[in-house]
């Protein structure tokens, strides 16, 4: 009561504060001391809450053009959500990729392929919870002589689709020194065990495992895609009730989806920390795969590297730069870059292998991939009719097309994603990378409709039978 009465708020800190005030109070320490005391303890004052900025008061730049109807309309919604987002006071820059398309309904969303930069904010939703979704190659030596097949056919076997971790009898190990960190992080340490369940599985949606040939030398290759799965939507879920409540105290005009951490606070310091841990065990889970594949085949690696596009990076000016699905395009941008990073399209197209030009009005950044012009299920309606076979026959002509769960997801079928080749000029028309060379496609597994049999779904169409049946008898009846 005391501590409240002095303007100070209750927490985790006031237990060895009170301890050590009673003890000075205990030898008639006065006010003055006792403040001082409690001083040592609390944390450091809040900043003065601030308001959302005027709409337009800070521009973001554009990087991409309509080239048809779809375009105009998806980047009407993207416009619509980053005009709103760049009133969050903490954020000082933004930018648009070619591949952007709306990732919320709620408005101030930032999209996919979307880019801000905030200072002394970590702002959780707007890295989501697909924390250090990235690209990952292995280049095969050329004494392989291995064909495509074989490695999908290894990917079938040992890498991981769906929900949920690798069954007992099938995890991998984690490195010691990843497990050693996490135990050391405030934040990952109650997440141990979905580290390592997790570890070296890639999850669902438009995660894939993907085999292709570099263009320029014929050269195999594998390239995956996936993120830190359940241990980097937990984090996501604990930093958003973090920051929420501090935005409903200094910022309660800006809405809960973007509010923030302050970087600069001790758990502002470790959230970024669990971030770099994150992003070092998604690494680790990547090569964990590519590695157990190539062992299975007797093939040696030649070549390597890999690049985060969901995430948050540090620039030397301070600012936090979020890039939701969006590729980071200078020099250096982490210890371990090479240069080069890679761009999906789609699963029939190649991959791009690019070197960032850190363009201004790209913040430094380049697009993640393809992005969408309509939703999956629009999508779906636009293909009404047809079956999966016959989708994946028309738009995966020549590709060896697989699905991990044996049931196809048409929503991740190319002709669901933006024009490749659109996506692809206008990367270099903006200037955003240089394409140094491309993997073309030989084949690729993807999740699948892995819930297809789950229960919550048999027991869905259970019920929508019971009620069918219900209202034919009722008929019958009434005849």
């Amino acid at each position: 009561k005391t501590l409240i009465s002095w303007g100070f708020a209750p927490g985790n800190w006031c237990k060895d504060a009170l301890a050590s005030a009673n003890q000075a109070a205990a030898r008639r320490a006065d006010e003055a001391e006792l403040r001082q005391i409690i001083d040592q303890f609390a944390p450091p004052p809040l900043p003065p809450a601030v308001a959302l900025r005027p709409l337009g008061a800070v521009g973001y730049h554009t990087n991409i053009i309509a080239e048809n109807d779809g375009d105009a309309q998806n980047i009407q919604s993207v416009e619509r959500h980053m005009q709103e987002l760049m009133r969050v006071p903490t954020i000082r820059a933004g930018a648009v990729m070619p591949d952007a398309c709306p990732s919320g309904q709620a408005l101030g969303t930032i999209p996919v392929g979307g880019v801000v930069a905030a200072e002394n904010a970590i702002h959780p939703g707007m890295h989501s919870a697909d924390i250090c979704c990235s690209m990952a190659i292995s280049i095969f030596s050329r004494d392989s002589k291995r064909a495509p097949s074989d490695v999908l056919d290894a990917g079938m076997k040992l890498s991981h689709f769906g929900g949920g971790g690798r069954p007992r009898d099938a995890l991998m190990p984690l490195p010691d020194s990843i497990l050693e960190s996490f135990r050391k992080n405030p934040f990952l340490l109650r997440f141990l065990d979905s580290a390592v369940e997790h570890f070296a599985t890639q999850g669902d949606g438009n995660h894939f495992f993907y085999v292709g040939h570099v263009r320029s030398t014929g050269d195999l290759t594998l390239v995956t895609h996936h993120g830190s799965r359940k241990p980097g939507a937990m984090l996501y879920k604990q930093g958003m009730v973090i920051a929420e409540a501090l935005r409903a105290k200094i910022s309660p005009e800006t809405p809960s989806h973007n509010a923030w951490i302050i970087a600069d606070s001790q758990v502002g310091q470790d959230y970024w920390s669990a971030l770099q841990l994150l992003r070092e065990w998604t690494k680790a889970s990547h090569f964990a795969i590519h590695d157990r594949v190539a062992n299975s085949l007797g093939m040696k690696v030649a070549d390597r590297f890999w690049n985060e596009h969901n995430f948050v990076f540090q620039k030397s000016d301070g600012l936090f730069y979020h890039a939701k699905g969006a590729t980071p395009a200078w020099d250096k941008f982490a210890a371990d870059s090479t240069g080069l990073t890679l761009i999906p399209l789609n699963m029939a197209q190649p991959i791009l292998i690019t070197r960032g030009k850190n363009a201004p009005h790209g913040l430094g950044f380049a697009p993640h991939g393809a992005g969408r012009n309509f939703s999956r299920t629009a999508y779906l309606r636009q293909q009404a009719g047809k079956t999966p076979a016959q989708m994946i026959a028309e738009q995966t002509a020549g590709i060896d097309v697989r699905f991990f769960s044996g049931v196809p997801d048409a929503s991740e079928l190319p002709l669901a994603y933006k024009d490749a080749d659109t996506v692809r000029r206008q990367i270099e028309s903006f200037g955003l990378a240089e394409v140094v060379d491309t993997i073309e496609p030989a084949g690729s597994i993807m999740a699948g409709d892995w819930q297809q049999d789950a229960p919550w779904r048999k027991k869905k169409v259970s019920r929508a039978a019971a009620q069918r049946e219900a209202i034919n008898d009722s008929i019958l009846d009434a005849e």
